[in-house]
């Protein structure tokens, strides 16, 4: 059960809406050049996401109460009933992917607090990647910095903790990024090779966004391109016990 816009609380439904499909191999999230911006008037920067979101909810319109607040002094222009699907609280997260990015573009997989408490609002981000750093080494091999770790946000529980390293990986082809998340400890891995864990964790519900992201400012005098994410599987288990 997924919400297919981005924090639709801060604009709507429709205006944060994704341009998605499924088809044989997954979902395909896609951000084809006429795709409008997204909230273009609160938003420092030009930006268009196609992101779909495991949960949803805010506050009543005109209220401050909503999820992943980019700047201050939003309030809610869309009340969002609850929407529970996908919110785990600790176990194992693998999102199965491929991605179709360049200098403008970006992917990201990540979980977040559903903020129903403001201060239940930290992140464990799975992957993200910037097309404008993927590269080749001294032997042609493609290669990515994937950041991954933790984002404190507004949460006093958390200390900030979130790197990306590179590694000898084509973000083009499937690639399975994953989460072990236990009440002290955040272990990642690509692929089943562990890449690094951290000493701390939320202990509170969880959703999963994945999205697909253009920053049209930064196209450099590149022709708009159409980004996509594509996603073969989702899994997720409980800590065992």
């Amino acid at each position: 059960m997924w919400t297919a816009s981005y924090l639709p609380a801060w604009s709507s439904l429709n205006a944060a809406a994704a341009t998605y499909a499924v088809e044989s191999d997954g979902l395909h999230l896609r951000i084809p050049p006429d795709q409008p911006l997204w909230c273009p008037d609160l938003h420092e920067g030009p930006l268009r996401v196609s992101a779909v979101q495991s949960g949803n909810w805010s506050g009543p319109v005109g209220s401050t109460r909503g999820q992943q607040p980019f700047r201050d002094g939003l309030v809610v222009r869309q009340q969002q009933e609850a929407c529970w699907g996908f919110t785990p609280l600790f176990g194992s997260v693998e999102v199965t992917c491929r991605a179709s990015i360049d200098q403008r573009s970006m992917f990201s997989a990540w979980l977040v607090g559903l903020e129903d408490e403001p201060e239940r609002c930290g992140e464990i981000c799975l992957v993200e990647v910037f097309g404008d750093t993927v590269s080749t080494d001294s032997a042609g091999r493609p290669t990515a910095p994937v950041g991954s770790g933790l984002h404190r946000f507004r949460d006093p529980a958390l200390t900030e903790e979130f790197s990306a390293e590179t590694y000898s990986i084509d973000v083009g082809q499937w690639h399975r990024y994953a989460v072990d998340w236990r009440p002290e400890s955040v272990t990642f891995s690509i692929d089943d090779t562990t890449t690094k864990t951290l000493a701390q964790a939320p202990t509170y519900p969880m959703q999963l966004i994945l999205g697909v992201f253009d920053f049209p400012d930064r196209a450099g005098g590149v022709e708009p391109a159409t980004p996509e994410l594509v996603v073969s599987s989702v899994q997720g288990r409980a800590l065992p016990g």
